[in-house]
């Protein structure tokens, strides 16, 4: 039986009427709910300031990567909206990561509040190992990438990654039991893959070691998602 408190719900949608919907429907069975790019810039921060007020978790995934004193800034402008988990991307280096780390620290103390997970973007789900060879001239794999990443997100303080099944196990031996990661990719079995090229069941994924999934269409475009949800709990 899969733990619901561990699914992160992806509002991947544009109007929040749409993204609503779905918390709505799927009340009382997830409380998480992942906001990336396309709600946030469409919406904006009353959207998440709506599911606060709902109760609600939220993962603000806007995997900034920018100079170190831009994303310090970038941070701390987030930290206003009390949400639960952010992503930065780890290819931003090592300054980056920790002057993140340092915004969320200071806001913290000040306002004597739990501070947001902090989570370090290896590589997207949708690059394997031949959109690799395209972007790098010189051979090397994708779990290498992968690999190196997460111990310099261990090394920059960070609370855990974003990636794909295919990493987990290697991840969990380099960063420990508390070395958090979340997964995206999920898909149920005879389901399309959209442009997602590393992907995992449910199942997969939690027995590999993932402490939360994220599912996004798989279960937001389903006619019934609370149904699609609860197949998943049994």
């Amino acid at each position: 039986m899969i733990d619901p408190t561990r699914i992160i719900v992806a509002l991947d949608f544009s109007k929040k009427e749409d993204a609503l919907r779905i918390v709505d429907e799927l009340e009382g069975l997830v409380n998480f709910y992942k906001i990336g790019l396309e709600l946030f810039l469409s919406e904006g921060s009353d959207f998440v300031r709506l599911l606060k007020k709902k109760g609600k978790k939220i993962f603000l995934d806007l995997k900034f990567h920018d100079i170190p004193n831009t994303v310090y800034k970038a941070v701390k402008s987030i930290l206003q909206y009390e949400i639960d988990m952010f992503t930065i991307h780890a290819f931003g280096g090592t300054e980056m990561m920790k002057k993140a780390l340092l915004a969320v620290k200071e806001h913290s103390y000040k306002e004597n509040t739990s501070p947001p997970k902090i989570l370090g973007v290896t590589v997207l789900t949708s690059i394997d190992e031949i959109v690799l060879k395209e972007m790098i001239s010189f051979p090397v794999s994708r779990e290498t990438i992968v690999k190196n990443l997460a111990v310099k997100v261990k090394e920059a303080g960070l609370d855990g990654v974003v990636a794909g099944a295919s990493s987990i196990k290697t991840i969990k031996e380099l960063g420990g039991k508390d070395f958090i990661i979340v997964t995206p990719g999920i898909r149920l079995k005879d389901t399309d893959l959209d442009d997602q090229k590393v992907v995992a069941t449910p199942e997969k994924a939690f027995d590999l070691g993932a402490d939360y999934i994220v599912i996004g269409r798989a279960l937001t475009s389903n006619q019934n998602p609370k149904d699609f949800l609860k197949k998943l709990f049994t």
